[in-house]
C-alpha cells in the first residue's frame, strides 16, 4: 500500500514533508480542513510513509459501497451529534489501544469557522498523547504530521497558539477562503 499511494501522491504532485509520528499513540491535527480531497491526500500520505492513521468520519459516508473504502482507509464512523459521550468513547479507545494515530481536523468542518473545536485537547490531555500539527498545504502541494506541539492547561490559549502557527507556515488550504486563522479568529 505504500508504494502505491507513493505513486498516486507523486502523479497527483504532492510531496511528503516528515514520516509517521515516532509515538504509539497521538493525535494529528488536519488543517486546513477545506474539501472533502484532505482525507484522501493526508490518507495516501500516511501510507505512503509507512504509518497507519485513523480518523473520525461521519457515520453517513459509510453506506453503500463507499463504506468499505473509508473503513479500509482508517475512517471510524461517529455520530456528531453526541459531543461529551463521543469525546470519552475516544478516551476510552486510547486507553484500550497499543498504537493509535488519530487524525482530527480541529475546525470539525470544512465550511469556515470561527470555532475551532477543542475536543481533541480534551482527549490528548485524558489520554495522555502527544499532538502533532499535521497539514496539507494544496498551494506548495506539501502533505506532512507537522511538529510536536505541547499543550497546556489552558485549551483556548493553546487553540490560539495552534491557529498561530498554521497563520505563519502559510498553509493553504483547496479553497483558501474557507480557512480563518490567526486574526481572523478571536
Amino acid at each position: 500500500m505504500a508504494k502505491f499511494s507513493t505513486i498516486i501522491l507523486k502523479v497527483l504532485g504532492w510531496k511528503t514533508m516528515e514520516p509517521p509520528a515516532p509515538d504509539p499513540k497521538c493525535i494529528i491535527l488536519g488543517a486546513p480542513h477545506t474539501s472533502s480531497w484532505d482525507f484522501i491526500i493526508s490518507s495516501l500520505y500516511y501510507n505512503s510513509v509507512g504509518g497507519k492513521a485513523s480518523v473520525l468520519v461521519k457515520k453517513s459516508l459509510f453506506w453503500g459501497p463507499l463504506g468499505p473504502i473509508v473503513k479500509a482507509m482508517g475512517g471510524v464512523p461517529v455520530d456528531r451529534s453526541k459531543g461529551a459521550r463521543l469525546t470519552l468513547q475516544v478516551i476510552e479507545e486510547f486507553k484500550k489501544r497499543d498504537i493509535l494515530h488519530l487524525a482530527i481536523a480541529p475546525e470539525g468542518t470544512r465550511k469556515p469557522t470561527t470555532n475551532w473545536k477543542s475536543g481533541f485537547h480534551t482527549i490528548a490531555k485524558a489520554a495522555d498523547v502527544p499532538v502533532y500539527l499535521g497539514y496539507f498545504d494544496w498551494k506548495r502541494k506539501e502533505v506532512g504530521r507537522g511538529e510536536r506541539f505541547e499543550l497546556t492547561d489552558d485549551p483556548k490559549a493553546d487553540l490560539k497558539r495552534i491557529r498561530q502557527w498554521y497563520k505563519d507556515k502559510g498553509v493553504e488550504g483547496k479553497h483558501p477562503k474557507m480557512f480563518l486563522t490567526g486574526n481572523d479568529l478571536q
